[in-house]
Protein backbone atom coordinates (compact mmCIF):
# COMPACT_ATOMS: atom_id res chain seq x y z
CA UNK A 1 0.00 0.00 0.00
CA UNK A 2 1.68 3.64 -1.02
CA UNK A 3 1.91 5.76 1.97
CA UNK A 4 0.63 9.59 1.80
CA UNK A 5 4.23 10.32 2.02
CA UNK A 6 4.94 8.54 -1.16
CA UNK A 7 1.86 9.94 -3.02
CA UNK A 8 2.98 13.63 -2.49
CA UNK A 9 6.71 12.87 -3.47
CA UNK A 10 5.75 11.38 -6.89
CA UNK A 11 2.82 14.43 -6.96
CA UNK A 12 5.14 17.03 -6.18
CA UNK A 13 7.55 15.85 -9.11
CA UNK A 14 5.29 15.51 -11.87
CA UNK A 15 3.30 19.05 -11.06
CA UNK A 16 6.40 20.78 -11.32
CA UNK A 17 8.05 19.43 -13.87
CA UNK A 18 5.36 18.81 -16.47
CA UNK A 19 2.71 21.87 -14.71
CA UNK A 20 -0.04 20.46 -12.41
CA UNK A 21 -3.07 20.95 -14.84
CA UNK A 22 -1.31 18.86 -17.28
CA UNK A 23 -1.18 16.27 -14.71
CA UNK A 24 -4.42 13.71 -14.69
CA UNK A 25 -4.86 11.31 -11.36
CA UNK A 26 -4.81 8.87 -14.23
CA UNK A 27 -1.20 9.12 -15.02
CA UNK A 28 -0.21 10.08 -11.37
CA UNK A 29 -1.89 6.22 -10.11
CA UNK A 30 -0.08 4.40 -13.52
CA UNK A 31 2.90 6.22 -12.06
CA UNK A 32 2.29 4.90 -8.95
CA UNK A 33 1.50 1.45 -9.79
CA UNK A 34 -2.01 2.06 -7.97
CA UNK A 35 -5.52 2.87 -9.02
CA UNK A 36 -7.04 6.58 -8.68
CA UNK A 37 -9.67 5.18 -6.06
CA UNK A 38 -6.25 5.30 -3.97
CA UNK A 39 -5.73 8.54 -4.47
CA UNK A 40 -8.92 9.56 -3.42
CA UNK A 41 -8.59 7.47 -0.16
CA UNK A 42 -6.16 10.34 0.86
CA UNK A 43 -7.46 13.45 -0.96
CA UNK A 44 -10.98 14.79 -2.05
CA UNK A 45 -9.94 15.53 -4.96
CA UNK A 46 -7.22 16.70 -6.93
CA UNK A 47 -7.57 20.55 -5.91
CA UNK A 48 -6.57 19.06 -2.43
CA UNK A 49 -3.77 17.14 -3.88
CA UNK A 50 -2.54 20.36 -5.70
CA UNK A 51 -2.72 22.61 -2.77
CA UNK A 52 -0.69 20.06 -0.29
CA UNK A 53 1.88 18.94 -2.84
CA UNK A 54 2.59 23.15 -3.02
CA UNK A 55 2.41 23.44 1.06
CA UNK A 56 4.89 20.41 1.48
CA UNK A 57 7.42 22.59 -0.34
CA UNK A 58 6.77 25.63 0.98
CA UNK A 59 6.59 23.82 4.91
CA UNK A 60 10.05 22.35 3.72
CA UNK A 61 11.59 25.82 3.03
CA UNK A 62 9.79 26.61 6.28
CA UNK A 63 12.19 24.49 8.12
CA UNK A 64 14.98 25.59 6.00
CA UNK A 65 14.81 28.89 7.38
CA UNK A 66 14.39 28.39 11.25
CA UNK A 67 17.02 25.97 10.80
CA UNK A 68 19.15 28.90 9.51
CA UNK A 69 18.28 31.57 11.46
CA UNK A 70 18.84 30.06 14.78
CA UNK A 71 22.02 29.06 13.67
CA UNK A 72 23.26 32.60 12.56
CA UNK A 73 21.25 34.62 15.02
CA UNK A 74 24.44 36.51 15.77
CA UNK A 75 24.58 37.81 11.66
CA UNK A 76 21.20 38.83 10.27
CA UNK A 77 23.12 39.37 6.67
CA UNK A 78 24.79 36.31 6.47
CA UNK A 79 21.26 34.35 7.03
CA UNK A 80 19.42 36.86 4.77
CA UNK A 81 22.34 35.30 1.97
CA UNK A 82 21.85 31.82 3.44
CA UNK A 83 18.12 31.38 3.44
CA UNK A 84 18.29 32.77 -0.27
CA UNK A 85 21.09 30.45 -1.36
CA UNK A 86 19.02 27.59 0.08
CA UNK A 87 15.96 29.34 -1.68
CA UNK A 88 17.36 28.89 -5.28
CA UNK A 89 17.02 25.13 -4.64
CA UNK A 90 13.18 25.23 -4.01
CA UNK A 91 13.13 27.65 -7.60
CA UNK A 92 13.56 24.75 -9.28
CA UNK A 93 9.73 23.51 -8.25
CA UNK A 94 8.62 27.09 -9.39
CA UNK A 95 8.48 26.96 -12.94
CA UNK A 96 6.48 29.07 -15.06
CA UNK A 97 4.62 26.32 -16.36
CA UNK A 98 3.99 25.21 -12.76
CA UNK A 99 3.45 28.91 -11.10
CA UNK A 100 0.85 29.82 -14.51
CA UNK A 101 -1.09 26.42 -13.57
CA UNK A 102 -1.70 27.36 -9.83
CA UNK A 103 -2.58 31.24 -11.02
CA UNK A 104 -5.06 29.72 -13.61
CA UNK A 105 -6.40 26.68 -12.06
CA UNK A 106 -6.08 26.20 -8.39
CA UNK A 107 -6.59 29.45 -7.07
CA UNK A 108 -6.69 28.36 -3.29
CA UNK A 109 -3.33 27.20 -4.20
CA UNK A 110 -1.80 30.08 -5.86
CA UNK A 111 -3.28 32.32 -3.11
CA UNK A 112 -1.03 29.86 -0.31
CA UNK A 113 1.61 30.53 -2.42
CA UNK A 114 1.81 34.47 -2.57
CA UNK A 115 1.15 34.25 0.74
CA UNK A 116 4.12 32.89 1.74
CA UNK A 117 5.91 35.31 -0.87
CA UNK A 118 4.10 38.19 1.14
CA UNK A 119 4.78 36.65 4.21
CA UNK A 120 8.30 35.63 3.75
CA UNK A 121 9.53 39.06 1.82
CA UNK A 122 7.69 41.52 4.34
CA UNK A 123 8.87 39.80 7.50
CA UNK A 124 11.55 36.95 7.51
CA UNK A 125 13.65 39.14 5.31
CA UNK A 126 12.81 42.60 6.18
CA UNK A 127 12.97 41.93 10.08
CA UNK A 128 16.14 39.95 9.43
CA UNK A 129 17.88 43.31 7.92
CA UNK A 130 16.16 45.40 10.01
CA UNK A 131 18.17 43.85 12.71
CA UNK A 132 21.22 43.75 10.92
CA UNK A 133 20.99 47.58 10.70
CA UNK A 134 20.04 48.04 14.17
CA UNK A 135 23.00 46.20 14.88
CA UNK A 136 25.49 48.47 12.37
CA UNK A 137 25.84 45.90 9.55
CA UNK A 138 23.67 47.50 7.54
CA UNK A 139 23.70 51.50 6.58
CA UNK A 140 21.41 53.99 8.57
CA UNK A 141 20.11 55.23 5.39
CA UNK A 142 18.86 52.44 3.52
CA UNK A 143 15.26 51.78 2.81
CA UNK A 144 15.07 48.82 3.97
CA UNK A 145 11.06 48.74 2.81
CA UNK A 146 11.79 50.01 -0.56
CA UNK A 147 15.15 47.63 -0.84
CA UNK A 148 12.71 44.43 -0.21
CA UNK A 149 10.13 44.96 -2.50
CA UNK A 150 12.79 45.99 -5.00
CA UNK A 151 15.29 43.13 -4.94
CA UNK A 152 13.76 40.42 -2.63
CA UNK A 153 9.85 40.27 -3.22
CA UNK A 154 8.87 38.52 -6.07
CA UNK A 155 11.98 36.27 -6.89
CA UNK A 156 10.55 34.28 -9.39
CA UNK A 157 9.27 36.98 -11.63
CA UNK A 158 13.11 38.11 -11.85
CA UNK A 159 14.56 34.96 -12.96
CA UNK A 160 11.77 34.15 -14.90
CA UNK A 161 10.22 36.68 -16.64
CA UNK A 162 10.64 37.11 -20.27
CA UNK A 163 13.41 34.43 -20.15
CA UNK A 164 14.22 31.63 -17.42
CA UNK A 165 17.53 33.09 -16.29
CA UNK A 166 18.55 29.50 -15.27
CA UNK A 167 18.27 28.75 -18.95
CA UNK A 168 21.33 31.35 -19.42
CA UNK A 169 23.42 31.83 -16.80
CA UNK A 170 24.58 29.22 -13.41
CA UNK A 171 23.01 29.51 -10.28
CA UNK A 172 26.18 30.67 -8.55
CA UNK A 173 25.89 33.77 -10.53
CA UNK A 174 22.32 34.40 -10.39
CA UNK A 175 22.90 33.84 -6.78
CA UNK A 176 25.83 36.85 -6.57
CA UNK A 177 24.17 39.03 -8.96
CA UNK A 178 20.50 39.22 -7.16
CA UNK A 179 21.61 38.72 -3.63
CA UNK A 180 25.15 39.27 -2.29
CA UNK A 181 26.33 42.15 -4.35
CA UNK A 182 22.65 44.01 -3.83
CA UNK A 183 23.61 43.06 -0.17
CA UNK A 184 27.12 43.90 -0.35
CA UNK A 185 26.40 47.60 -1.41
CA UNK A 186 23.57 48.30 1.66
CA UNK A 187 26.26 47.01 4.21
CA UNK A 188 28.56 49.32 6.27
CA UNK A 189 32.34 49.19 6.36
CA UNK A 190 32.90 47.09 9.66
CA UNK A 191 31.12 44.44 8.56
CA UNK A 192 32.32 41.36 6.09
CA UNK A 193 31.44 37.30 6.04
CA UNK A 194 32.85 35.03 3.92
CA UNK A 195 30.47 35.78 0.79
CA UNK A 196 31.30 38.91 -0.19
CA UNK A 197 34.77 38.20 -0.20
CA UNK A 198 35.26 37.58 -4.09
CA UNK A 199 37.00 34.18 -3.85
CA UNK A 200 35.05 32.74 -1.30
CA UNK A 201 31.44 33.53 -3.33
CA UNK A 202 29.98 30.27 -4.73
CA UNK A 203 29.55 27.81 -2.08
CA UNK A 204 26.71 25.79 -3.75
Amino acid sequence: MITKAELLKCSIEMFTEIGSKHVTLDELANELGISKKTIYTFYKNKHDLVTASLECILGDFKKDINTIISENSNDPVLSVILIYEKGFGYLKYFKPSFLFGLEKYYPKASAKFYDFIEDFSSNVVFRLLRQAQENGSVKKNINLELLVKIYFFRMDNIVFKGNDLFDIYSKEDIFKYLIVYNLKGIITDGYTNPYFEEKSVSHS
